[in-house]
């Protein structure tokens, strides 16, 4: 997380670095090995780049020629090129990424074209998370990255905020869901002072062994992340049985992100509909709209005694008010035809950023980038897990979840339902494939039920909550009069969601026990050839799975809480 001794990332001013190559027209970036030839570079910055041509490469026809205001394109990351000219041979190299960013805040905003150097990978800092998450997103499924703001008060950048050399806390935590089909996104805060369970949890040690941290009951969220040695594995471990949904990747970025990244795009534009003077974070601002960067930018983001009722799920709404505009900004006009932007916002970004192995280069950050590229931001909600004051407490300084008002939104994210209504892009001939697919699948529950008396199922537990299969046998068994039904326990593999797989010959099993758990159209699997006599079903439970009986179909928007706090990424809001 230290942003000092990057080495040859400090030494060059990556958008100085760029120029046009006139037999190609597009941007490319010269970066010399030896360090006369860099000293020579960074001696001539502020010459006309005019005078000095690119070394000519081999025509690109791909690459149309720039227009004025557009930014520099790119290439696939890690290619280089020999090229002739008076440079006899000089090494030169493109990296590009397309769509996106590296922090939270630069991946909920991907979009436009970024264009990043192979040093990056340096800049990254990587931790093993020792089988925390699924292992990685992928690409057909919807995608659930962790993004983890810590206090942690040491290093370069974080002296002065608290207690010097703290390890910090999951101080800001944000469960980013992303659609399958890519067409919205939550963003599902998860507030510091809510009072949960944090499980066991394996940790990497800085000498390889792993540390078994024990687990702790009724106790603040924000410790699941550095207290008593645990890391952002744990973190990802108490979101899953807090929210049954399973984390792909995380994100942490600590107080420097706030400040360089702020300040790399030219400052955040704020709202305030009253006048800010907070002596604890040191914030001073007249009411009216502001832009906001560096230390400022971050006095805001931790204000918590000037806006609403000075608690910490109204300091949650600033945030996420900062965290729209932020993405606002750096979609804009201005931001996108800016290199010098682009190269500050992915130098800041680097530096402060924490990853899982599954994001742990450039590469693999590309990837997602190309994921969220095309996600409009009047299409990603900001929310938080609806909490209520801890009843147990007669000073108020906890919360408790609010279960009747968290399930349907918890169901609404693991169904991959939007919290926005979504604009269908697709074509008359595609939807109408989609129209009939749902019809095929819904017809899966059509027809006759078997007797229970005659349905064999072996239950496996495939990500549900600790104890689901057996717990869901003894239902089975002892309520429904499934007498014909088995115990795997865990399953091969882990599920995205719970899956009951059937044979044609087996469809009025399969119908009977849907009926009895409450298991919609989609999460039946109908194989082609039928079964064997006495072959039993296989039913795996999948993190939407909260108990035997409950029904697993996400509920439609309306039914989603009216007054659930919300904000959406396209507009801008007054904080009061």
């Amino acid at each position: 997380m230290d942003a000092q001794s990057r080495g040859r990332a400090e030494e060059i001013d990556p958008a100085d670095q760029w120029v046009i190559n006139p037999r190609t027209g597009h941007y490319e970036l010269r970066l010399d090995d030896s360090t006369a030839q860099r000293k020579q570079q960074r001696a001539s910055v502020s010459a006309p780049r005019r005078s000095t041509p690119a070394a000519p490469t081999a025509p690109s026809p791909a690459v149309p020629k720039p227009r004025r205001g557009d930014g520099p394109p790119g290439r696939r990351p890690g290619r280089s090129r020999k090229g002739g000219g008076a440079g006899g041979g000089r090494r030169k190299k493109a990296l590009m990424i397309t769509g996106g960013s590296l922090a939270f805040l630069l991946v909920a905003g991907s979009v436009g074209a970024y264009l990043y150097y192979e040093h990056l990978n340096g800049n990254l800092t990587v931790t093993d998370t020792t089988g925390a998450g699924t292992g990685g997103f992928k690409k057909d499924q919807a995608i659930n990255i962790l993004v983890i703001g810590t206090d942690k008060r040491s290093g370069a950048g974080n002296e002065g905020y608290g207690d010097a050399e703290s390890v910090g806390h999951a101080d800001t935590t944000i469960l980013f869901h992303v659609a399958k089909d890519r067409s919205n996104a939550t963003a599902l805060s998860i507030p510091r002072d809510l009072i949960t369970d944090i499980p066991s949890c394996p940790t990497k040690q800085p000498d390889g062994t792993t540390k078994d941290v024990r687990g702790t009951k009724n106790t603040r969220f924000n410790n699941s992340l550095g207290q008593e040695g645990r890391d952002a594995g744990c973190t990802m471990r108490t979101v899953k049985d807090l929210t049954g949904i399973e984390v792909d990747n995380f994100m942490m970025v600590d107080f420097n992100a706030v400040k360089n990244l702020s300040t790399a795009v030219g400052g955040v534009p704020v709202c305030l509909d009253k006048a800010v003077d907070d002596r604890d974070s040191k914030l001073k601002l007249s009411a009216g709209e502001h832009r906001l960067a560096g230390e400022e930018a971050l006095a805001f983001v931790r204000t918590r005694h000037s806006f609403g009722n000075e608690s910490d799920l109204d300091r949650i709404k600033t945030q996420q008010a900062f965290l729209s505009s932020m993405m606002r900004e750096m979609k804009s006009k201005e931001t996108l035809s800016s290199p010098k932007k682009f190269f500050s916002l992915a130098e800041a970004a680097t530096k402060s950023l924490t990853v899982d192995r599954g994001l742990g280069s450039i590469d693999k950050l590309t990837d997602l980038a190309t994921e969220l590229k095309d996600i409009d931001l009047k299409n990603v909600t900001f929310t938080t897990l609806p909490v209520q004051d801890n009843p147990a407490e007669k000073v108020k300084a906890t919360v408790v979840l609010d279960r009747g008002r968290a399930d349907p939104l918890l169901q609404m994210i693991r169904g991959d339902v939007s919290l926005t209504e979504v604009e269908k892009k697709e074509k008359a001939d595609q939807q109408a494939a989609d129209a009939e697919a749902k019809a095929k699948q819904d017809a899966l529950l059509q027809g006759t039920r078997a007797p229970a008396a005659d349905v064999r199922v072996d239950v496996y537990n495939g990500g549900g909550p600790k104890g689901a299969a057996s717990t869901t046998l003894n239902w089975l068994q002892n309520s429904k009069g499934v007498t014909r039904s088995s115990n795997l326990g865990n399953a091969p593999a882990k599920v995205g969601a719970t899956q009951l797989e059937f044979a044609p010959n087996q469809a009025d099993q399969a119908r009977a026990l849907a009926d009895m758990l409450g298991l919609p159209a989609t999460a039946l699997k109908a194989g082609t050839t039928d079964a064997a006599a006495r072959t039993p079903m296989k039913l795996t439970l999948g993190p939407d799975f909260t108990g035997p009986g409950t029904p697993l179909a996400a509920p439609a928007p309306q039914e989603v809480p009216k007054d659930l706090q919300r904000v959406e990424a396209d507009k801008a809001v007054c904080v009061k």
